[in-house]
Parts: structure tokens; C-alpha cells; sequence
């Protein structure tokens, strides 16, 4: 296995004799392991394999006076006989330089194998990753995204020229930019050109550039391009006016831009997708005219919550379109840079045979990045393994105006439960696993939405600072040269004079120099300008532009003095570029998260009873849980509850309503009311963060069951601190599942009350000290959701808001009419009353014609004189529902802090003045205070069909 010496051979004696040859060297390199070289998983079988193909090689060192001499390989045949490592090894499976001692120039580098393997893998990792696959966070583009694009720049391929070869183009990169192969080049372009690949298109393709089928793009030399108006506007704007560092090309003979000078995170707009080596990413792309918004809304507020954020771009937007299932994984993408987005394709059914019944799911759009002849092929493959039922034909009549898969069905068969299947085994849904991944500061950096967003800012002010600052040096340096002409016409004899005398060139020059105190460029400019210009009109014009460049330069010095016109600018450039290239969003949000058959379609529609405790435990009852009682009984226990922990709502609804929960924070969720397990009295009930999605701390406190989001319907929503505010209900129809923002509160306040009205409506708000304010609904203006509200009443010392309750329209004028009579006489029969609960237990009714109605911010009237250790719990409006005699026909649900609850008829409560104390309505020896009361109607057939039973105290 050894080699022979040196004279036993012709091929050793050729390898000695003359150096260079064989460069007297050879050593184990960086680019020796990089062209043979994987990453090292097990150094010593690694040296072993390298051994065998050296063995019949010799090293030789650097010439030197006693000649050259040999250094043998060895290898490592076998476990070393003694302890120390074998002569010519280094004890790691590694080569080693036998005799160490280098002469001369010698070059020969002793090193460890598997370190130098791992620098050197290294090394091709971060190449990779910096120049192919990862795109730079500032402008959104890979290397050779961005050479192709500068290429065209160059070669004046703008939007408003003739198209030219793409061929042309190819050699041009390869020639200047981008020393790979012509196929990664021609393929970068094509998909630039693909209107179903980017959001908005980077060049104008003419010819065949493949299709969403995988259709090959036809040869370079066949198809034509150049640049769309976007990409010229957005990213080739400013590059000529030293925006961006240029560095050397490949070979040192051209300068390229490190990065294009963009005005959008190109980033976000066209996504981007790309495996390296050891990551990769896939960022989904968005619209145009949200990206704006989002990208001005940072700049108003830097310290926007992601929550903020999502009010103006809620999600991507694919250039395919489709249905995105829910926003968990979006939220979760946007908070950490990795989240997975589900994608469903947009279908439609069509009734082929009105006899027949048939019918036809007809598909739209598909999913990004799905290949639409693979999934026609997928459906029919299904449909002939009998994995697919109900289908009797599959065609695609997709042309030039849109697609259109046609699934014919078989007669009698569900389009819903085909659909379903379709979405659960074919790519009709599909998901995209966002990987957020961008180079940042050169290096490769996983990012969310808001630092991706403040990454391109900070870009974007050094581009328009570096803007500023080349404009602001032009136009001072013409300023200069424009004043030196202005002197050399005010003084036209005296220039003339002094060139006539001059002798040359250089003495004209001193001597206008020396004669009016110019500078060499001012003289310059005077000696090179013709003798035409020397009118009177042209020295006007040379004053008009001295006046405007002074114009100009005030402006640009203006801009550089603050960050804030830095930032106005851009959001203006921002706002020009959305008003002329924005489009409508292709793909729509959806609040379901999955694409199985919606259970509201099984589910009956029937009545039922929702308790939440304080700990945010819910549960759903039947109404016939808790039968009818009488005034002054212990009542019936709600159930077992968590230790320390108390009821704090319960309201009546049906299975389908929409249920809106307001939490202390002023973030509104939602969710049918079917969605919440139904349990028995006795369970604990099911943790709201297990239905909604609820941040550390947050709290619900208040629900609102409803059933439509009709535009005439408003929330009327009271804080502890006794703000209002009326917001419209339609702005609730669409809501995240980690829900929106109700309303804006201020520090140490808590939304606690939300009620449905109308503008013809009344509102009575109660303080826990009983003072009452009566008002109408009309007087209190309508505002968006992101805001505080206005006063409610004014709280005197540690007084809070107790409750509030709405008055229907259709009750206004009976209130009118006993208003008198309630005046006159404090227990008259008719209503409506106000119904006081107080925490002891106790309660009364009040005509609702004792108070008269008043403005906001007021600190209104009396409504209940309490005892010093007594408050105000709750206090309702009744008489809606009224019996044969005249008196009321509801019901009050009361809740104790412990869980007990007692349903009583509000006619057994009696009617007193404003003053009274009120009758006992609980006994709370062992309960402690009442916790909530909620008010239900008996005229409901299936609660007037229960039976009362009282349990006496």
C-alpha cells in the first residue's frame, strides 16, 4: 500500500523534478472539501475513505538545498495496539504531515481533517444561504431576483419600450451578474412573470410562461419580456441617485446593487420561498393596498400590539385566491414567523337538470400553489378507486376568462358531504406552513410581522435620507455654479474684457477668479457658456433657477433635520403607490377552521340556559333545569363550582345565536352558542380558554347572545369607571377568533356591562350607591370600536356603576302616559317599574315614570336608599310581558356568590317608592351576596309549561 521512493518510478520522478507542477503543495482546502465533501457525521470512517483514494500519492514540501522529500499517508487499518496513537496518525481518524518540520517557502499546512471539513461546510452553508436562497429582508429579493431585475434596469427594458428576448436577457445577467447556469436564471424570470405565483407580477412576460397546470415556460429564445410599472416605481425608482451601496461583480469588471432602493416591503407583497441548507422559507404573500395601511399604521404608532396590526391586514392574500380557513395560524405566524395557514379553493353549486335535481360543484379557484391538472387527476383517481362516492363526471373547462372544474354528481347525492370530501382527501384544501425566515444585518434571521415591518422602516429612512442627501449635494453645487453665471452676466463687460486680454484658457481663468472672487467650477461655467445665453432673458432664467434651487434645498435640509419628515415621506410615497397599482383582495377570510360540515347544520335550533362563573368557567343547560320558585326561598344550587369561585352571568339564548363575550380588557369574541358543552346542574362547567382565545389574566364579563347583525342594532357598553359608548352591531358581524378590539379603555377602568339597543331605545344606568340616570339611547353619538366613549354619570368618592338595562321603544309611550300618575302615587299598578336587586338580597320595583329622563355626565337621581353595608347588584326594566290583571309576567333569576340560584316571578315583588328599603327576594344567611340576577319572559310555551316549586327557607 506504501509508495515506492522516489526513484523507483517515472510518475514519481515526474511529480519531483519540476514545482511547478504540482505547485510543490498539496493541501487539504476549503474547495477541495467543498466539490467532494458532505457534512462530516463520522470523522475517522471519513479520513479512512479519503486514505484509499490518496495512498498511491505523495506530498512533497517546498524545494529546499537537501531536496525534496516524501511524506507518506497512512491509514488507520484497525483499533492501535498501545494506548498513544500509531505512528502517521493523530488519534481522530485524521491525515497528518509526517515530520512536521517544513523548510523554506513550504506550504504544506498540517491540520485535523474533520475541523477543516467543518469550516469548509461552514463556508458553503452561509453562501448558500446569503447569495441563493434566502431573500434580504429590505427589499424582498434574492441575488438573483435582484441581478435580473437591475439587468433589465440597464439594458432600458422599462414598462413603456418594446419587449425584448429573454435570451437577452439570460446572457446579459450571466455575462455581467450571476455566474451559474443559464436554467436558474431563465427559471427566476419566468416565475417573476406568473401572475399566479406573485401577487403583483415583477415583469411583463410575452409568449408562453407556463401555466397553473406545470406547464413548461417555452425556450428563452422564443419569449419576450420587460419590466412591469410596478417593479419601476416600487423598486427601480431612486437607484440612481446613490440610494443603495454598490459593490463588485464577479469578476471585478462591473458594479452591482447590494440591494434595490424599495418603497414596499417587497417582502410581504410577493412572499417568497427557498431551501438552503440547514433552513428554509416560505412567506405568503399580501395585498398591496393592506400593506400600506399596516405599514402607515406603524408609522403613526410604533408601539402598535400585533392585535392593532391585524385591523388593517388581517391575512395573506394569494394570487390564486381561495378561502382562508380561520386566523389561528396566521396570528401565530405574524406573532413568531411560524404558523400554518389553511387554504381552501372557492366552489360553487350549479343545478344542471331542474327535473332531475342533478347538480354540479363548480371550482374557481384552488389553493396557492396547487397544480390544477394534478388535482383533476387526483379526483378522477379517487372517483375509479371508489374512494370518492356521488361523482358521475369531472371535466375542466377552464379557457382564457377564469377557471372551472365541473364535478357533475349523481342524482340524490349531498354537494356538501362531496365537498367535504373533496377538502379532506384531496389538495381542494391544503395548508401553507408559513417560515418567516429573511436575511438580516447578513444574517439569516426568523422574524414576525412587526419586526419585519420595522426592518424595512429603518431601511427605508436610510434610503430617503441617502435620497436627500445626493439631491441636497446636487443642488447645491448647481446653486454655486448658477450664482458664478449670474456675476459673470451682471459684470458681462468686464468677463469679456479680461478672455480678450487673456492670453490662454488658464490665464482667462485666473483672472476671472482673481477679478470677482469665483471659484474654479464658477469660472469654468462662465468660460464653457455660448454667447447666446448672454441675453437678458437668460439671465432670468438663471435667477429663476437659483431661486428654485434655494427652494429646493430648504425643503431637503427641512427633511433631514427630523425623522418625522422622513417618515411622512415615505408613508406619502406609500399612499401614491396604493392609489395606482392597488387591486381587491382575491382571497377572503373565513371564521371556521376546518372544512368538515358545519354542525349547525344538525344541530335544532332549540332554547337554552348559559351560567359563566367569575373564573371564566361556562356551561349550557336546558331551560327546564331550574323550575319555578316563590319569593323569599333558598333557591336551587347551579351547580358544583371551583374552590373561591363565584356565578357571574346567566342569560337565556338559542343554539344557533351568535354569542358576543366582552372581556375586562375591551376585547370582544365570539362564538355559536352550541359551541359551549351542554352538561347537567351539578358539573363544574368547560374553561372559556378552552373555547376562545384568551390572553393571560383576561376575563369575560359580559355576554350578548345574538341572532342577526342587522344594521339598525347597536351595543351600548358601560365600564366600571362610568364610560359609554354605542358601537354599531354590524362591526361585530366578522370577528377573529382571537378576537377585536370593543372598545379603548382607560388605565385601572373595565368594560363590565354590554346590552343590545336601538336609537329610539332608553338606557337606565344605576350606580352601586342606587342613583339612577334615565336617557335615550339617540343622544348618545355613535363611534367605531377603537375608541374611549364619553361620560356616563358622575361618580362621587369610591362610587361605581352598578348596572345598566334598556328600555324598549315600544314602551316609551306607556311611560309617557303614567308618568303623571307615578308622580302622585308611588305603587301604581301599570308599568313598567325598575326592578332593584340589591347584594343582601333584598329588592323592589319602581315605576319607571318616578324618574324623568336627562342627559350624560349627570349624577343623577335617587333610586334606592341603602343600608351602609348594602350596594346596588343589579336593576332591570320590567313590564314587557304583562298578564290579564295588569301585572308583570316575568321572571328573575337570582345568583348567589356560592352558585345558588333562585327563580322567583317579578309580580311577588312589591312595589315601593324611590326611598324604601325593598322586600326580602333571597335569603343569604349562608350564600353570601347576590353575585348576578338575570331576567327571563314566561310567555315562552316551554317555560310557561313548568311547574312551580318552591322550596321554602
Amino acid at each position: 500500500m506504501n509508495p515506492s521512493p522516489p526513484s523507483a518510478s517515472p510518475a514519481s520522478r515526474s511529480l519531483s523534478a519540476p514545482p511547478m507542477a504540482f505547485t510543490s503543495t498539496l493541501r487539504f482546502s476549503s474547495l477541495l472539501l467543498r466539490s467532494r465533501l458532505p457534512a462530516p457525521a463520522n470523522p475517522d470512517r471519513l479520513a479512512c475513505a479519503w486514505t484509499d483514494r490518496l495512498s498511491c500519492l505523495r506530498f512533497y514540501s517546498a524545494p529546499s538545498s537537501r531536496g525534496p522529500r516524501p511524506v507518506r499517508v497512512r491509514r488507520r487499518d484497525g483499533p492501535p495496539k498501545q494506548e498513544g496513537p500509531a505512528e502517521g496518525q493523530d488519534g481522530n481518524g485524521g491525515v497528518i504531515v509526517k515530520d512536521r518540520e517544513v523548510e523554506g517557502n513550504g506550504r504544506i499546512v498540517p491540520t485535523e481533517l474533520h475541523k477543516e471539513a467543518t469550516d469548509a461546510y461552514m463556508a458553503y452553508a452561509m453562501s448558500v444561504l446569503l447569495g441563493r436562497a434566502l431573500p434580504d429582508v429590505r427589499d424582498g429579493l434574492k441575488p438573483v431576483h435582484r441581478r435580473i431585475l437591475f439587468a433589465m434596469h440597464e439594458l432600458g427594458l422599462s414598462s413603456r419600450k418594446p419587449f425584448k428576448k429573454c435570451a437577452r436577457v439570460v446572457g446579459e445577467v450571466l455575462g455581467k451578474f450571476h455566474p451559474h447556469g443559464d436554467t436558474a436564471v431563465y427559471d427566476s424570470l419566468v416565475r417573476m412573470a406568473q401572475d399566479f405565483s406573485l401577487r403583483c407580477p415583477l415583469i411583463q412576460g410575452h409568449g408562453n410562461f407556463g401555466s397553473i397546470d406545470a406547464d413548461p415556460p417555452a425556450a428563452m429564445r422564443y419569449t419576450e419580456c420587460r419590466l412591469e410599472a410596478l417593479t419601476e416605481a416600487v423598486l427601480l425608482a431612486d437607484i440612481d441617485l446613490d440610494t443603495v451601496d454598490f459593490v463588485p461583480n464577479f469578476d471585478n469588471s462591473q458594479k452591482e446593487p447590494s440591494l434595490l432602493p424599495a418603497r414596499l416591503p417587497t417582502l410581504l407583497l410577493n412572499g417568497s420561498s427557498g431551501i438552503a441548507v440547514g433552513m428554509a422559507t416560505n412567506i405568503p404573500p399580501h395585498n398591496l393596498g393592506e400593506l400600506v395601511d399596516v405599514l402607515c399604521a406603524l408609522i403613526h404608532n410604533p408601539e402598535a400590539t400585533l392585535q392593532e396590526l391585524l385591523e388593517y391586514m388581517p391575512g395573506p392574500d394569494f394570487p390564486t385566491g381561495g378561502l382562508i380557513m380561520g386566523n389561528i395560524g396566521i396570528l401565530e405566524a405574524y406573532r413568531t414567523g411560524r404558523g400554518r395557514v389553511i387554504v381552501r379553493g372557492k366552489t360553487d353549486v350549479e343545478l344542471l337538470d331542474s327535473k332531475t335535481k342533478r347538480t354540479a360543484v363548480i371550482i374557481k379557484e384552488i389553493p396557492y400553489q396547487t397544480n390544477k391538472a394534478s388535482l383533476v387527476q387526483k379526483i378522477a383517481e379517487l372517483v375509479e378507486d371508489k374512494s370518492l362516492d356521488g361523482i358521475s363526471d369531472i371535466r375542466d373547462e377552464s379557457d382564457r376568462s377564469g377557471m372551472r372544474i365541473v364535478i357533475e354528481l349523481k342524482r340524490g347525492s349531498d354537494p356538501l358531504i362531496v365537498l367535504n370530501n373533496l377538502y379532506r382527501l384531496t389538495a381542494l384544501q391544503s395548508s401553507f406552513s408559513c417560515n418567516m425566515v429573511g436575511i438580516l444585518n447578513g444574517q439569516p434571521k426568523q422574524m414576525g410581522l412587526k419586526e419585519l415591518l420595522q426592518a424595512f422602516l429603518e431601511f427605508r429612512c436610510s434610503v430617503v435620507e441617502r435620497r436627500a442627501r445626493f439631491k441636497l449635494s446636487h443642488a447645491q453645487e448647481r446653486r454655486h455654479i448658477v450664482e458664478g453665471i449670474v456675476i459673470g452676466l451682471d459684470n458681462l463687460d468686464g468677463v469679456i474684457r479680461i478672455i480678450r486680454e487673456a492670453s490662454s484658457n488658464a490665464n482667462a481663468l485666473a483672472g476671472l477668479r482673481n477679478g470677482y472672487d469665483l471659484s474654479e467650477k464658477q469660472a469654468e461655467a462662465i468660460l464653457d457658456i455660448s454667447l447666446r445665453r448672454l441675453t437678458l432673458l437668460e439671465r432670468k432664467k438663471f435667477i429663476d433657477e437659483s431661486k428654485s434651487l434655494t427652494e429646493q434645498i430648504l425643503k431637503l435640509e427641512e427633511l433631514l433635520s427630523s425623522r418625522k419628515n422622513v417618515l411622512q415621506l415615505i408613508e406619502q410615497e406609500a399612499i401614491e403607490l396604493k392609489n395606482k397599482f392597488v387591486t381587491p383582495r382575491r382571497s377572503l377570510l373565513e371564521e371556521a377552521e376546518s372544512g368538515q360540515v358545519e354542525d349547525i347544520d344538525v344541530i335544532p335550533n332549540e332554547e337554552m340556559l348559559l351560567a359563566l362563573s367569575e373564573k371564566g368557567y361556562m356551561k349550557r343547560m336546558k331551560p327546564n333545569t331550574f323550575n319555578l320558585q316563590t319569593r323569599g326561598t333558598i333557591g336551587k344550587s347551579v351547580g358544583k363550582l371551583r374552590l373561591n369561585d363565584t356565578m357571574s352571568d346567566f342569560i337565556v339564548c338559542h343554539a344557533h345565536d351568535h354569542v358576543l363575550y366582552f372581556s375586562d380588557k375591551g376585547i370582544v369574541y365570539s362564538a355559536r352558542a352550541y359551541k359551549i358543552p351542554e352538561c347537567s346542574r351539578a358539573a363544574a362547567g368547560t374553561p372559556l380558554v378552552q373555547i376562545l382565545s384568551l390572553s393571560d389574566g383576561e376575563r369575560v364579563t359580559s355576554i350578548v347572545p345574538v341572532k342577526e347583525f342587522s344594521e339598525d342594532q347597536f351595543l351600548l357598553m358601560l365600564t366600571t369607571n362610568g364610560y359609554i359608548k354605542k358601537v354599531s352591531l354590524n362591526s361585530f358581524s366578522s370577528i377573529r377568533s382571537t378576537g377585536i378590539i370593543a372598545i379603548q379603555l382607560v388605565p385601572g377602568d373595565e368594560l363590565k356591562w354590554v346590552r343590545l339597543c336601538s336609537n329610539e331605545d332608553l338606557v337606565a344606568m344605576a350606580s352601586q350607591n342606587g342613583m339612577v340616570i334615565l336617557s335615550s339611547c339617540d343622544i348618545i353619538r355613535t363611534q367605531g370600536r377603537n375608541t374611549r366613549g364619553a361620560v356616563a354619570m358622575r361618580l362621587r368618592g369610591e362610587d361605581k356603576m352598578a348596572s345598566v338595562d334598556i328600555i324598549p321603544s315600544s314602551m316609551r309611550g306607556n311611560l309617557e302616559e303614567v308618568s303623571n300618575v307615578s308622580r302622585s302615587n308611588a305603587k301604581a299598578p301599570s308599568g313598567p317599574w325598575l326592578l332593584f336587586v340589591s347584594e343582601g338580597g333584598y329588592g323592589k320595583r319602581v315605576p319607571l315614570g318616578s324618574f324623568r329622563t336627562s342627559r350624560l355626565n349627570r349624577v343623577g337621581l335617587i333610586g334606592y336608599k341603602f343600608s351602609s353595608e348594602d350596594r346596588l347588584a343589579a336593576v332591570f326594566v320590567v313590564g314587557f310581558s304583562l298578564a290579564e290583571d295588569g301585572e308583570s309576567d316575568e321572571q328573575v333569576v337570582l345568583v348567589s356568590q356560592s352558585g345558588t340560584v333562585n327563580r322567583i316571578k317579578v309580580r311577588d315583588i312589591s312595589i315601593q317608592s324611590r326611598y324604601a328599603r325593598g322586600v326580602i327576594l333571597m335569603r343569604l344567611e349562608h350564600a353570601g351576596k347576590i353575585q348576578s340576577a338575570s331576567l327571563i319572559s314566561a310567555a315562552d310555551p316551554e317555560l310557561e309549561a313548568l311547574v312551580p316549586e318552591a322550596v321554602q327557607a
